[in-house]
């Protein structure tokens, strides 16, 4: 196989431009291509005049592929051969736990189950179908279900969220992990967009289809199982304790993988008063900002923005202050909503949705500033987790309770005054809004970080400072401030059998990365 990088396209080609493009870089006639596949796909828009695709494709020319000669000195053209990810039958003991089921626990799960361990996933909250009607009531009435909601249930916190699939240079673990997920159900093109998505509503098709899987691979999923305690011997795992449907239960296991999102405030109280080490990681927080996605459009793609080989233009945006705080863009969702995203009550916490057609009349992204240990005012292993319920709780305040989110104008917060009225950008936040200052709920430093860092993003990206855009707070939930730290083996310090995973265990963001976290895991369980 031959791979042809850094191929320049027309937004409107179709499969005779792709392979006249081929024919020609490699000194062949187009008839000799027997297969076309494009591995890579990401818009270039640096230059407004000339917007185009950049393409990484993977060419077959059948029996006399060794004798097409690769011009010399062109690195962009080189021979690959295809790795694929196989799973290894195995037998275990005793059926492997995995608890949580969000993109770490569900690939852990799926990568056990096809290795024959017939594995048991244990999710606090419900379903992805019985999770959505629970969300959205709360969206809708303010009434909060502090067991199900956009943190707690099958998927995890990912289901309700753009569904980005950022995943840098490829690998079979992530091949496989991309492969999987087509399979259940999300776009083909996946496979190879340079920012793939998925979308909440075809996501939740996924999640389902990957359940399913595992249970027919002899696997079992349970609901409404909350872990509440790790069984162990000395320094071994003897399995988990779990409260089901109101009801305490155990199940033995010599290996638990320990997938349980960020926000098991609870659950990382009850692992660390059992003795399993844990230690504080940075993270950040800060707000979620909208802008009119017909706006961000023609930021980013000038005349070419309403071109629909296109689709909503996002932005990623950095900026490191003087004084050693970054600022950065976060979870940008183009043509989406910002939602409440709280699974404890009296506490405010957003997030950004958006489906696979990304169709909303608004842009969202958080922007949040860095926080690091010299902020939480201790060295208490969760003091993280205190420190962004404090600035929740003081975000539900500001909201005049209900979980109305405290938002303000971008020039109105610039100017440090508190706004009236909306401008040209109304919130899509349900189950309500707020006008008050944001500074009643940020920190100074955070507040202020922001000011220093959205003329800069103005610079960088003009029009990013509309006045009217909006700001809503709090996002906090950006990523875990808590790592329960695991050694070589991936176990847990002093803890053999027991796997801290994915996001909320600190070792990876996003889906991923957690997902291929699930898969290491679940690798060192079957000893491969």
């Amino acid at each position: 196989m031959i791979k042809i990088s850094n191929l320049k396209i027309p937004l409107d080609y179709n499969t005779k431009t792709l392979e006249k493009k081929v024919a020609k870089r490699l000194r062949i006639s187009p008839e000799r291509i027997e297969k076309l596949t494009i591995a890579k796909r990401s818009v270039d828009a640096r230059d407004k005049r000339d917007v185009h695709f950049n393409m990484t494709i993977l060419v077959q020319v059948g029996e006399t592929e060794k004798r097409v000669g690769i011009p010399r000195k062109d690195n962009r053209i080189s021979r690959v051969t295809e790795q694929l990810y196989t799973v290894t039958p195995k037998k275990l003991k005793e059926r492997p736990i995995v608890v949580g089921c969000g993109p770490a626990g569900i690939f852990a799960a799926l990568i056990l189950a096809q290795a024959g361990t017939r594995p048991i996933l244990l999710e606090r909250g419900q379903d992805v179908d019985s999770r959505t009607k629970s969300v959205i009531k709360f969206w809708q009435t303010g009434v909060l279900d502090t067991a199900t909601n956009v943190q707690f249930g099958e998927g995890g916190a990912g289901t309700f969220s753009d569904g980005k699939l950022k995943y840098g240079k490829m690998t079979p673990l992530k091949t496989k992990v991309l492969t999987e997920l087509v399979e259940a159900g999300a776009p083909a093109e996946i496979l190879y967009f340079g920012k793939p998505h998925i979308g909440t509503d075809r996501l939740k098709k996924t999640v389902k289809n990957l359940r399913s899987k595992i249970i027919g691979l002899g696997g079992e999923v349970r609901f409404n199982a909350t872990v509440t305690e790790i069984l162990r011997k000395d320094a071994l795992v003897r399995g988990v304790g779990f409260v089901e449907n109101g009801v305490y239960n155990q199940l033995s296991a010599n290996n638990v993988i320990l997938a349980i999102g960020h926000s098991a405030r609870d659950t990382f109280k009850n692992l660390l008063n059992s003795g399993i080490f844990m230690e504080q990681k940075p993270f950040a927080i800060g707000v979620r900002i909208e802008h009119p996605q017909e706006m961000i459009n023609r930021i980013q793609y000038g005349d070419f923005a309403s071109h629909p080989a296109l689709g909503a233009a996002d932005y990623k945006l950095v900026v490191h202050l003087k004084k050693g705080r970054a600022v950065y863009s976060f979870c940008m969702c183009p043509g989406g909503s910002v939602v409440g995203a709280t699974s404890e009550e009296n506490c405010l916490v957003t997030n950004g949705m958006s489906e696979y057609r990304r169709n909303g009349r608004n842009s969202n992204s958080a922007l949040i500033v860095t926080i690091g240990k010299e902020d939480l005012g201790s060295d208490h292993p969760l003091a993280g987790i205190e420190f962004q319920r404090r600035i929740e709780a003081a975000a539900f305040k500001a909201g005049g309770g209900g979980y109305k989110a405290p938002v303000q104008r971008l020039e109105d917060f610039l100017d440090n005054r508190t706004t009236t009225a909306f401008g040209g950008v109304e919130p899509t936040y349900r189950p309500g809004t707020e006008f008050t200052s944001l500074d009643s709920c940020l920190p100074g430093y955070v507040t202020g970080s922001l000011r220093g860092a959205i003329p800069a993003m103005d610079a960088w990206m003009p029009g990013f400072a509309y006045p009217d855009a909006l700001l809503t707070g709090v996002e906090t939930r950006s990523s875990s401030p808590v790592r329960i730290t695991r050694g070589d083996t991936m176990e847990a310090i002093g803890i053999k059998g027991l796997y801290p995973c994915g996001e909320g265990a600190g070792y990876s963001g996003g889906i991923i990365s957690a997902a291929v976290d699930g898969v290491l895991c679940a690798e060192r369980v079957l000893g491969t």
